[in-house]
C-alpha cells in the first residue's frame, strides 16, 4: 500500500537544522502516526512522502517556504507590560496562548524592556531551513472516523 490521500500513516524520524543539529526525534519514543492529505504534518514533508511505502525510508531538505514558512516581522508585536495580569514577572522565553482570528496560538516573549513587552507569533521553526529523515513504518486505509476528525487515531485506527 502507498501513501496517497487518506492514508494513516506510521513514521520514524529525525529532524536536523542545517548545521546537523537535532531538533526533534522519535528515536525511543513511539513512532509518529498522521492522516496524509489533512495538512498534519508540513507540506514539503508531506510531498516527499507521497506514493512511497512501508519500509521505504525519505531524507529531505526543506527550505523555509515548504516547513514552517519565512520568519514574519509582522508577527512580532510591542504590548504594554500591563496587559499580562495574574503574572507576577514576564520574561524572555516565556510562552503564551492568544485566541486570534485563526484560532489559538503560541506566541513566545523575545524580550522584555521597561514595560514593553514583545511577542513573537512566528513558528520557532520559522525562517530555517529543515533536514528530515524519516522511515515509513506503516500505511493503512484511515477509518471514517479518521477522515471525519481530520486526524489519525494511532497506529491501529483507535480513539
Amino acid at each position: 500500500m502507498t501513501i496517497q490521500k487518506n492514508k494513516a500513516v506510521t513514521i520514524r524520524y529525525t529532524l536536523t537544522d542545517e548545521a546537523g543539529g537535532i531538533i526533534e526525534s522519535s528515536e525511543g519514543q513511539e513512532p509518529m502516526t498522521y492522516l496524509h492529505g489533512s495538512g498534519n504534518v508540513i507540506p514539503g514533508l508531506e510531498a516527499s512522502l507521497e506514493g512511497k511505502s512501508a519500509g521505504e525510508s525519505v531524507k529531505v531538505t526543506l527550505p523555509p517556504e515548504d516547513a514552517y514558512g519565512e520568519w514574519d516581522k509582522a508577527q512580532v508585536l510591542d504590548i504594554p507590560k500591563g496587559q499580562f495580569s495574574g503574572v507576577d514577572e514576564v520574561k524572555a522565553g516565556m510562552e503564551f496562548s492568544v485566541h486570534s482570528s485563526g484560532g489559538e496560538q503560541i506566541v513566545v516573549v523575545s524580550k522584555v524592556e521597561g514595560e514593553t513587552v514583545t511577542m513573537d507569533a512566528n513558528h520557532p521553526l520559522a525562517g530555517k531551513t529543515l533536514n528530515f529523515d524519516v522511515t515509513v513504518v506503516d500505511v493503512r486505509d484511515a477509518t471514517n472516523d479518521e477522515i471525519d476528525h481530520g486526524h489519525a487515531h494511532g497506529a491501529g485506527g483507535a480513539h
